[in-house]
Parts: C-alpha cells; structure tokens; sequence
C-alpha cells in the first residue's frame, strides 16, 4: 500500500491515516506483546473475521509495519511481528494502552 500524496496540516493527520480502523491498532498491540502465528493472532482477536484479519495483516505488511518471518531455524512455522518500523510504534502503542486503562478506571 502508498500513501497518496496528500498535505497533512499535521503529523497527527498522517499518522492517523495509516493507522485508522480499529483492527490495525489492534493487531499491532497484540503483536507488541509477541510474534505469532495467524490461529495465534486470531484467537487473541477473538471478533476479526478472517477475512478481516487477512486483509489488515496484508495492509499493515505493505505498510512495512509487520513482517512473516520463521519461528524457528527449521523455517516450517512462520509467524507474524512487527518489523524495525512497526517496533518505532511500540511507545505509541504503550501510551494508548496505559491511557485507555486509566480512562477505564476512572469511568468505572
């Protein structure tokens, strides 16, 4: 996937644009915790369709954010993680973590 050219009046705007849905984020928090293979990944996501899960694992790998790589040296089993890009999300991914538990708490 490019990004089309568009002007941005802020880096909020283009980030948000790569980013947008709600399961993009999610697969990108999940992957965070650990590398995993796609039955792995969908049962910690329980309510992604398949082809949903399918479609945004293709987008966030054209995005350079997510990576299939081996799990082991026997290259038999391949699972998903985040690439050296998608790793630069990792603090962004914490913060919105640590702010919607707080926010939880709070509402509760």
């Amino acid at each position: 996937m490019t990004l089309r050219r568009f002007s941005y009046g802020c880096p909020v705007e283009l980030a948000v644009s790569i980013l947008n849905g709600k399961w993009k984020t999610v697969i990108l928090a999940r992957l965070k915790e650990e590398p995993c293979r796609y039955n792995e990944l969908k049962a910690k996501i329980p309510n992604i369709s398949d082809k949903v899960l399918t479609q945004r694992l293709k987008n966030l790998e054209d995005l350079g954010l997510v990576a299939m790589r081996p799990a082991d040296d026997t290259g038999t089993t391949l699972v998903y993680g985040l690439t050296s890009e998608g790793e630069r999300l990792r603090p962004l991914l914490e913060a919105l973590y640590n702010w919607a538990s707080t926010r939880r708490r709070h509402s509760a």
